[in-house]
């Protein structure tokens, strides 16, 4: 087994565990709570390359061999961490500023001191190599001593360093925190936050529902327990029953919004799309999201949807998590790419907008783009513009 170094500090003896009706209790609150923190913590990445241009680059161009000066940086990553060689070949790429074990060994000791284990510290190295670069004195020590003000335990701070430590390397959690859910966090557990959560989960949901529930609303779990029933109530009424897959996200749809407000949505929806009842029944249904559509984004793909594209009513009803895509970032390009590759003769099967939307960027890419580097040579730099909002000249279409 791969050791720590010698100045990890170990993890004292826990006292005697509480009766198993506590244990139970106190497990689920706990496992709730590190959910929601864990995913406020989390956000995406901050390079300024994005997913798409890395998939696009890659595309073009031959793939980057590894830079010879990793080789210490991976052995001390195999040696001391305790990752596998793969591992360590990957994570080194990120590390190869590092000269010296100085500061990855005060990390490493400062995560014993949390009561990580090896393979623990080890699972954190391998998800986000560039904590080992993180400074104890300047941004871990301050993190951890303000979570511990927030009334964060030891094992909580710890478990939250091992799901998200991207996020917990940086000094703006805490304001992020305070700003997104203080009312969870002040809250007590008991009065409050207990029984709604005893009756979500009553109507089906697990913990992770509960928390993804109330990352983008955390008053769901801190409001009375009445105003809960009212909107699973609320929920159930737009055709969505609890306990089925839909049913955290219709609560999420309806959540602090009136019956006159809902019900003056679906009558936009109806006109804008030019449903039926039962057509704007089925869409909600399928996708609660549209009742928290802004109404210029629901008009704007309306008019695209009908106009460039020529879908009919009952087909976007039927799939209306086609409206759930951004305009300017997935459906015009792509639509584009499709269009242009139909014309030129370079599809052989007849794709639909819906299910090319649907692809991951990787997977349209790989599918739609890589296929014709050299049929249409231009084809990865027009949509990379038509995804910043351009018309390339190939995608003006007549």
């Amino acid at each position: 087994k791969k050791t720590l170094p010698a100045t990890a500090v170990r993890r004292k003896s826990l006292p005697p565990p509480p009766p198993p009706s506590a244990v139970a209790v106190a497990c689920a609150m706990l496992r709730l709570r590190k959910c929601v923190v864990s995913c406020i913590l989390s956000s995406p990445s901050t390079s300024a390359i994005s997913p798409l241009r890395r998939l696009l680059s890659a595309a073009a161009s031959p793939p980057i061999s590894p830079n010879p000066s990793s080789f210490a940086v991976e052995d001390y990553l195999v040696g001391t961490c305790g990752l596998s060689r793969p591992q360590a070949l990957k994570a080194s790429k990120k590390l190869s500023h590092l000269n010296s074990p100085a500061n990855p060994d005060a990390v490493l000791a400062f995560l014993a001191g949390l009561g990580l284990s090896g393979a623990d510290a080890a699972a954190v190295v391998a998800k986000d190599p560039q904590f080992l670069g993180a400074k104890v004195d300047k941004t871990l020590a301050p993190v951890v001593a303000g979570l511990t003000g927030l009334g964060l335990s030891s094992p909580e701070i710890a478990r939250i360093v091992s799901l998200t430590p991207d996020g917990f390397r940086r000094r703006s959690i805490l304001s992020r925190l305070l700003k997104r859910s203080s009312c969870l966090l002040f809250s007590d557990l008991d009065k409050v936050v207990k029984p709604n959560v005893v009756f979500l989960r009553e109507c089906g949901l697990g913990d992770c529902d509960i928390a993804k529930l109330c990352i983008h609303g955390p008053r769901m779990l801190t409001t009375n327990l009445e105003r809960v029933r009212a909107m699973v109530t609320c929920a159930e009424g737009i055709g969505v029953p609890r306990g089925s897959a839909m049913f955290r996200k219709a609560l999420h749809a309806v959540a602090f919004q009136s019956k006159e407000k809902i019900a003056a949505k679906v009558d936009y929806l109806k006109n804008t799309f030019r449903w039926s009842d039962a057509e704007a029944s089925i869409a909600v249904r399928k996708y609660p999201g549209l009742l928290r559509k802004s109404k210029e984004s629901l008009k704007h793909r309306s008019e695209f949807l009908f106009s460039e594209v020529g879908l009919e009513p009952a087909y976007i009803a039927h799939r209306p998590e086609i409206l759930s895509y951004s305009m300017e970032g997935r459906l015009r390009p792509r639509y584009y790419v499709i269009k242009f590759l139909k014309q030129s003769g370079l599809l052989d099967r007849d794709l639909s907008l819906y299910s090319a939307v649907k692809m991951t960027d990787k997977v349209f890419v790989e599918k739609l783009i890589c296929p014709h580097k050299e049929a249409a040579a231009h084809l990865a730099e027009d949509y990379a513009a038509a995804c910043k909002g351009e018309v390339p000249t190939n995608f003006r279409f007549t």
